[in-house]
């Protein structure tokens, strides 16, 4: 059976009920016929004019918050990439034949993304119901009186429902602008490392809700070596950063006391046993010896750095890895693996929202790293860091937080 040749436009235009796309800048770039015939204005009305130039507020009514609470929606799905459901809405419409007189109508507005290949935001769709008929339902006089108390309560929980999702939203905003603050002051820029150049950053997760507890730290060690380390903290918010900030702390004073880095993971897993949310926790050590140029290393469930040679050669340093942090009930010694570096070579570390992919293998993140570093090793620690941001990160961000650290031996 041949497979029917589908008019994408026409199905578009025949869709039951009123459906409007809008550009992110909120301009009409198409509707339907059921929404021209809903809304009463022609397809040329329409086209290419900003929403609220077509449909301005009524000025008759100085309590109307449709048009603030509907551009509200809209940039937050251009912002965010994702659907915005929003309470009943109360939004007159002039009517076209009479300048001047307005027409009462609710509405049940539903906006959503259309992504271009690239992951932006491309188009909005704005899909509303009227429902200014079921809200003016009469019945008769008894029906007639019920009908209006229905109508005053639906309108009056639907707007009670948009305001506490809009004190959710500050709420949640606010959470993130402390964590995020918190994360800010417990990863501060990295201390001299003396000829050797390094590079940190720190990408928070996308969305109010996903401030994580990743973190990273390099540590002056004796003898003018240096230890370093990232750690990904499972779980969300403030306690993620809190107990983020414990572990953090507790390694690096671990690391300035103990033989090797197994031995400081060894002791961090001890410590993260009686620190709340901290079970599950991933951590990779390494420790690095510029006079015998080598690195030792050991981890607790993490993904393993990479060591990228001058010549093009990608090594992941994976012989040393154990489970995560308290994740098992006995205690045993936790695995050190060494080896060698030449000077130019670069030092990668990282946490997985580098390069876990929903739905995707870990080892196809793992090549797009190793692909990207090999592509970017002549560039200084600086460059080559936002490189990898930029080649490894989705264009709308990241759903988890990313630590990173890129340090040239």
């Amino acid at each position: 059976m041949r497979k029917p040749r589908i008019d994408y436009v026409a199905v578009f235009r025949a869709l039951p009920g009123m459906v409007a796309l809008l550009t992110p800048d909120l301009v009409y770039a198409d509707a339907n016929d059921d929404f021209l015939r809903l809304a009463g204005r022609t397809r040329e009305q329409l086209l290419g004019r900003y929403i609220f130039d077509v449909f301005p507020e009524n000025p008759n009514d100085p309590a109307a918050a449709g048009m603030r609470e509907t551009r509200e929606s809209m940039l937050r799905v251009v912002a965010t990439g994702e659907r915005d459901t929003m309470a009943l809405l109360r939004y007159d419409i002039e009517d076209p034949q009479r300048p001047g007189v307005w027409r009462e109508h609710y509405w049940s507005p539903v906006n959503a993304p259309v992504q271009d290949p690239d992951g932006q935001v491309a188009l909005v769709v704005h899909r509303v119901e009227e429902v200014t008929e079921l809200i003016h339902a009469r019945g008769g006089t008894n029906g007639g009186a019920r009908a209006r108390v229905l109508e005053a309560e639906l309108y009056t929980r639907a707007r009670e429902l948009q305001e506490v999702n809009e004190r959710l939203r500050q709420a949640h905003a606010h959470e993130r602008e402390v964590a995020l603050a918190l994360q800010a002051a417990m990863l501060p820029a990295p201390g001299p490392t003396g000829p050797h150049a390094a590079a940190v950053r720190y990408r928070p997760a996308l969305g109010a809700l996903n401030v994580c507890g990743d973190w990273y730290d390099l540590v002056d060690l004796p003898g003018d070596n240096l230890a370093v380390a990232v750690g990904d903290v499972v779980g969300h918010g403030l306690a993620a950063a809190c107990a983020m900030g414990q572990l953090r702390s507790a390694l690096s004073a671990a690391c300035r006391v103990a033989d090797g880095p197994a031995q400081a993971v060894e002791a961090l897993g001890l410590y993260a046993r009686f620190v709340e949310g901290a079970e599950a926790t991933t951590v990779v050590t390494t420790f690095i010896d510029w006079d015998r140029r080598t690195i030792a290393y050991s981890s607790a469930g993490h993904p393993p750095p990479v060591l990228a040679r001058a010549d093009g050669t990608v090594t992941f340093l994976d012989r040393a890895t154990d489970p995560p942090l308290a994740a098992r009930p006995e205690h045993l010694p936790r695995p050190q693996a060494h080896t060698r570096f030449a000077e130019g070579d670069t030092l990668v570390l990282y946490t997985d929202g580098l390069i876990e992919r929903r739905g995707e293998d870990i080892y196809a993140g793992l090549d797009r790293l190793a692909e990207s570093v090999t592509r970017h090793r002549h560039a200084p620690p600086e460059a080559l860091a936002d490189a990898l941001l930029g080649d490894l990160l989705p264009p709308m961000g990241s759903t988890d937080d990313t630590a990173l650290i890129v340090l040239r031996l």
